[in-house]
């Protein structure tokens, strides 16, 4: 039995003694009386009792220890050619001081904090300092819109929300002051006060009376002590766009958040305290709170704060030089940064310019990984590449190839086999277990590990509904897949991209996989639309690399003989288009949903994550052109 083996059957067998050795790498204020307390089943809550402060388990104790010097954070803005370092002393100073401009704003513990700020190093400091008092933060990705950020104001009730003036996007500064102001306007339950963070490209108007300058507030703050916490307090809320328009608010508490996070710096991606990590996320996500935030710093790491993109600012070469110049070691990011780094650069030729000598491993997770970008990005980077498989809820990763364990062959296609604490099922829609190589439901067995959300904001019955109702004793996924006899887990895609073609189950991601491996091909989507005959067919979209210059029709024959070869007749694969780009979430997500309902001719809303509305025009035009998509009528989302 390997390594992985072990601690996997151990983390199963006896997870509270499994989780307990894990915590002790966190620095307790009392002991938990119980680590795992299922009283209130299926609402599990781990390390009951326990009291922790997370900012001093991220901050104060490595200062107290031997890192007060060493840097924690860099932060690496090209769109503002920008740069700026903190020392793990300096940071938890500017977190101490800002932590007493909230309190001298009455925000104490259980309070809640809303955080609406661009890639700056202020919104870290904003989030460590709620931690530090007891309060809780939720961060909304800057430049959400009004009535999203409303809906989100609402739930929560903030006492303070911290915003800054603006941010910016390759294509120009983004004003956040207006859209604050009228989300403020929209929202029943008003803040007490808003700080606000004036940048220098775009200074704010601040309301009189309500608004406070970020640096007035700082100047006559008195620094703020930890405050000792209930490892089952929450630490943060972090707002998922809900399916009946109203907001999930995903609950992250205190003390498994921290026990779950640094074990997985270690155990995961094999990453020592003292290196520098950098995941090239947004604060605004998950991956962000996790892994640029918290991990790193319980690890006693550097990590890299980056306000930019992968290509254009200034162009495909910017994560290279990000990690030539920091001495990154690890990288975690989203497939389609790499899909949009190989559709500008095919051949990786800016990688030469860069020393990647310390570099020694690329982790993608947010977005399926398809096989030829993976095998592209291995090929070019000549390090191991993780695709890894895990969720907002989750917290942390499902399913990795955990290096700091034991090195698993990487199967393309798989994020390699879950994670210790996970147990991942199989299952038919009655609840049946289905057999190796059988695509269904991925669910896993209650109680989820530590640092995984234990229910919704101020809604039991919703997160029962939502998460827990379908299978029963199991956590729904809402992800399609299978394992195969190794235990190696292939996550396919969303259940409900499961597509039913003349009573054979056809999985998208399975036919992308072809699609993406023709050799002109960058990116790809595949949606399944409905027909008359069939029930539904599966219709393609594909974004050609730079500089094919070959016929669209050639290359969608090609496509099409591809599948035909590869999967079979039975996937009725004929249509695919040619397009630009296709519409993304911010964090990297393909709105298959949306292309969906606009390929059926249905209502649809435009969702309030999406990078750039007008990507979706571009579909329905391309639609029209193969016969679909019928003029509808379009909302926004209005939460």
């Amino acid at each position: 039995m390997g390594r992985i083996d072990e601690m996997y059957r151990r983390s199963l067998d006896n997870p509270e003694q499994f989780w307990a050795e894990a915590a002790a790498e966190i620095e307790w204020d009392e002991p938990w009386e119980r680590v795992l307390d299922d009283s209130r089943a299926p609402f599990y809550r781990w390390f009951a009792g326990g009291r922790l402060n997370s900012c001093h388990n991220a901050l104060d104790r490595h200062v107290e220890g031997s890192r007060a010097d060493q840097l924690a954070l860099i932060y690496d803005s090209p769109v503002t050619a920008t740069k700026g370092t903190f020392t793990y002393r300096e940071l938890r100073d500017a977190v101490a001081r800002f932590a007493g401009a909230l309190v001298a704003e009455g925000v104490g513990r259980g309070d809640r904090v809303l955080v609406y700020m661009p890639m700056v190093p202020e919104a870290v400091i904003a989030m460590l300092a709620c931690a530090r008092i007891g309060a809780v933060h939720s961060v909304v990705f800057g430049g959400f819109a009004a009535h999203e950020l409303a809906s989100r104001i609402d739930d929560a009730k903030p006492k303070v929300i911290v915003a800054a003036s603006c941010g910016i996007e390759p294509s120009g500064i983004v004003p956040y002051k207006p859209l604050l102001d009228e989300a403020v306007g929209m929202a029943e339950s008003k803040p007490e006060r808003c700080i606000i963070l004036q940048r220098s490209m775009l200074e704010a108007e601040l309301v009189p009376g309500r608004d406070v300058d970020w640096e007035e507030a700082v100047s006559r703050a008195v620094p703020a002590p930890c405050i000792p916490v209930e490892a089952t307090d929450p630490l943060y809320i972090l707002y998922t766009s809900g399916t009946t328009g109203q907001p999930k608010g995903i609950v992250r508490d205190n003390g498994g958040h921290a026990v779950a996070l640094a074990w997985t710096m270690k155990h995961i991606y094999d990453v020592q305290p003292g290196e520098v990590y950098w995941a090239a996320s947004d604060v605004g996500w998950v991956v962000g709170h996790s892994y640029i935030v918290y991990a790193p710093l319980f690890h006693g790491c550097t990590t890299v704060l980056y306000e930019g993109k992968p290509v254009g600012t200034p162009d495909a070469g910017a994560f290279w030089r990000v990690i030539s110049e920091h001495d990154v070691c690890t990288l975690f990011t989203a497939p389609t940064a790499f899909r949009a780094i190989r559709q500008q650069d095919p051949e990786g030729s800016h990688i030469d310019r860069y020393d990647l000598s310390r570099f020694r491993a690329l982790f993608l997770a947010g977005e399926r990984c398809d096989p030829e970008t993976l095998g592209w990005a291995q090929e070019k980077l000549g390090v191991p590449v993780i695709d890894h498989w895990w969720q907002t809820e989750t917290g942390w990763p499902i399913a990795a190839n955990c290096l700091g364990i034991e090195r698993l062959p990487v199967v393309p296609g798989s994020p390699t086999r879950a994670v210790p604490g996970w147990d991942v099922h199989v299952m038919d829609s009655a609840g049946a277990e289905l057999p190796s190589g059988e695509i269904g439901a991925l669910v896993v067995k209650l109680p989820m590990p530590p640092g995984s959300s234990p229910t919704l904001w101020n809604a039991d019955e919703r997160f029962s509904e939502v998460y827990l109702s379908a299978f029963p004793g199991y956590y729904q996924t809402a992800d399609a897949g299978y394992l195969d006899d190794n235990g190696y887990l292939f996550v396919m895609s969303r259940t409900d991209d499961i597509i039913n073609t003349a009573g054979h189950r056809l999985s998208t991601g399975a036919i992308e996989e072809v699609l993406a491996a023709h050799p002109d091909v960058a990116e790809v989507a595949v949606i399944g639309v409905a027909d008359e005959l069939k029930g539904q067919l599966p219709v393609g979209f594909l974004v050609l690399k730079a500089g094919v210059e070959r016929t669209h029709a050639e290359i969608v024959a090609e496509v099409v003989q591809l599948v035909r070869e590869r999967i079979g007749p039975v996937a009725s694969f004929k249509v695919a288009a040619v397009v630009e780009r296709l519409p993304k979430t911010r964090s990297g997500k393909i709105l298959r949903g949306t292309m969906r309902r606009i390929a059926d001719s249905d209502e649809y809303t435009i969702p309030a994550t999406i990078d750039d509305p007008a990507a979706l025009d571009e579909i329905g035009d391309a639609l029209r052109e193969i016969g679909y998509a019928r003029p509808v009528s379009v909302s926004v989302h209005d939460g």
